[in-house]
Order: structure tokens, then sequence, then C-alpha cells
């Protein structure tokens, strides 16, 4: 088997919702970072590229029709380079990199591009079509914003509750308080904001539209303003809209490849896919699968939480983060060192790109050998991936 490295990520910006990306299509945002990506390999050909594996959730506007050979093609590439998209949910461009790199470990590609896009602000209302023509009584549109439509009636009900109250029950259940989910919170807008300050950010972001940092990093949060916010979800819960991540457009990046692809890049690569994972539980359990998947891909590279020097665990809720950091017994100042989703934003499909692109370089800046991505997916599933820094 081959072994699979990251070369280099780039991502858009990330608006916040009806914000500064709300005029852009979503299909442009992709091929925003697929630019912003190969910008950085000015000597790779792109006709080289074997395959370009492209994350997207929600697929029903102007994502439709395999964005990621829409992005090919808007990007100018050439017609040559082939495509597809890849719908996990939230987890859809971290599992183009697993696709990815399991592609490059048989043996069937050489170099490959992976990334993913969302639109949330123009994901549109749809409207099914009914049984029979031309139906007497109302049609109601269902936006595909986020969450559960068009809902299967066999589903049980237990499994379609909304996001929010499955990770009430989460925090229930493990006994986290909102004064943890507000510091957390808090935490990720401060490190998010000193991140962009110090420029970690300005080597792994390409402008998109007018955009130029992410739109949602509040500077001035605390965790005694948060406290303020009313409950979402429940009348005396603990989740609001500051403790969990917004909605969100962006799109991100990672150019992989094997090790003799340096040849044809121009450069070395800087971490290497060292496991994978992939986990399922009950659909309104989906915050703590992580868990699991983070076990799975450690226990195939070979390396225990002990090895571990950081963590970018995608912030759907800080009640579902907070639960997971707790089940793996690790330090909470190795995760999100340089902000989370609750302060950076989650656009569903292009998450997954954002936190590996994010762990290359966090690993290259701390000087850590191993790092865990991980990431939370609806209706009960997480993905997983491990990366070994190739310049410890």
């Amino acid at each position: 088997m081959t072994d699979s490295f990251v070369y280099a990520a780039a991502r858009t910006p990330f608006g916040r919702y009806s914000g500064a990306l709300a005029d852009v299509r979503p299909d442009d945002l992709a091929a925003t970072a697929l630019t912003g990506l190969l910008a950085k390999a000015p000597d790779l050909d792109p006709g080289r590229i074997d395959d370009v594996y492209w994350g997207n959730a929600n697929g029903a506007g102007e994502d439709n029709r395999n964005v990621g050979r829409m992005a090919v093609l808007l990007a100018g590439l050439p017609t040559n380079v082939p495509a597809s998209t890849v719908n996990r949910l939230c987890g859809s461009s971290l599992d183009a990199a697993i696709i990815g790199s399991r592609a490059i470990a048989a043996g069937d590609a050489e170099i490959v591009v992976i990334g993913g896009v969302e639109s949330m602000t123009r994901a549109p209302w749809v409207l099914p079509k009914p049984s029979r023509a031309f139906p007497a009584g109302n049609l109601e549109a269902v936006s595909t914003t986020l969450g559960w439509r068009l809902v299967n009636p066999g589903m049980p009900a237990e499994w379609t509750i909304s996001l929010g109250e499955c990770n009430e029950r989460l925090g229930e259940k493990y006994g986290i308080s909102r004064d943890r989910q507000d510091a957390f919170a808090a935490r990720s807008h401060q490190l998010a904001d000193k991140a962009w300050n110090d420029g970690f950010y300005d080597s792994l972001t390409v402008p998109a539209g007018d955009l130029t940092r992410d739109e949602g990093i509040r500077a001035d949060s605390s965790a005694e303003k948060l406290a303020r916010l009313k409950p979402s979800f429940r009348r005396e819960g603990t989740i609001t809209a500051g403790n969990a991540s917004p909605l969100n457009d962006g799109a991100g990046a990672v150019l992989l490849g094997t090790a003799a692809a340096a040849f044809h890049i121009g450069f070395d690569p800087i971490a290497r896919i060292a496991g994978r994972g992939a986990y399922a539980l009950d659909p309104q359990d989906f915050g703590f699968a992580p868990v699991q998947a983070a076990e799975t891909a450690l226990r195939r590279a070979g390396i225990g939480w002990s090895d571990v020097g950081a963590v970018e665990l995608n912030e759907a809720f800080a009640v579902q983060s907070l639960a997971c950091v707790d089940a793996w017994g690790i330090d909470p100042e190795i995760v999100n060192t340089r902000g989370g989703a609750i302060a950076i934003g989650h656009p569903l499909g292009a998450s997954g790109a954002r936190i590996l692109g994010t762990l290359a370089h966090v690993l290259l800046e701390r000087n850590q050998r191993w790092g865990v991505a991980a990431i939370c997916i609806g209706v009960g599933q997480a993905l997983a991936v491990v990366l070994e820094n190739c310049n410890p």
C-alpha cells in the first residue's frame, strides 16, 4: 500500500448566513478554493491531477449536478481532470480526503485534490412533486439549509428530532453545564481572533468576494456575554446561538499525493495520512460519534492518545465537543488551538477540508508529530483522520 500525504491546503474565509458571501454561488466558491490551492503549487501541471473528490451536503440548488466537476471546469482546469461529489453531510470533505487517500494507497492515483463547499445562505427551498397532478390543497416549500427535510414517515420519531435537542440530551447525559459550554465557545472566538492577528491563516486562506477574514469571529466574546443569551431549543436548556456553530458559506481544498508526487508538485509534503476511522450509532447521538471514530483512526495508525499533540475537532456544538474531549481524556489545551467552528463557522461540506488543512499546519507550528482531525455528522455518524507531521 502506498502512503498518502498532505501537500497544501487553502480555503475561503467563511461567511455568515446572509452575510458577505450571500451573493456568491457555491460552485464559484468551490472554484475559488481550488484555484487558490493550485496557486500554492505553481510547478504542478493541473493536467496531472488524477481525480478530484469534493464534499457537499445539500446539493439542492446551485451546487447540484456534481459541484466537484463544476469547480474543476469553472477553475479552468483541463477538461481531462475528472471529479466526483461526496455527500456524508457535515463530514463530506473529510470523507473526500479519506476516499482520495485510499485511491492513492491502492495505486489508482498519484495526485488528488479533495475539498468541499457549502452555501447555506443560497440553499433553496424545495417544493416536492405531488403524487398526482393538480392537487387541490396547498403545498409547503421546505428549506434545505440544515437538518431533516422531506422525512420518510417510516423513520422513528426519536431519530429525527432537531440537532439542538439531540445535543441538549447529550449535555444532560454527561452533565455538561451551560458555564462550561459558554467558556468553550468564548475560547473558540478568542483563539480564532488571535490566529488571524498572528497571521496563521494568511497562508491558508484566499479571498472570496470582498471577504478576506472569517466573518463570524467576535474578538470581544466572553463567557459572561455568552451567558446572557437565551436558550435556542429548550426554555431551560443550555444550548444557545453563542455556544453552537452558526450557519455559514465557504469552501476549502487540500492537495494530496504520493511521496514521489513531490517531483511534480515542486515541494515536499507536510503531513502523512496515517489512520482513518468511521463510526456510527443511533442518529440522535451523533454528537458523541467522534469518540469511537478517533479511537479507530488511532488504532489503525498504531498510536494512542498519549502520542497526540494536536486535535482539530469540528465544533458543531460546544456541548458535543466537550463530551468528546472528556471521553478521550485528553488535555483540552491541545484542541482547536487556532479557534474552531463556533467562531470560524461550519459550512457543512467544507468543514472537513478546513480541519484537515488546519491540523497539518498546527502540527508544523507546534512541532508535534501526531494529530487527529475529527468531525461529527448528523444522522449518527462521525469521521476521523490521523496525520503524522513530516517535519517534526
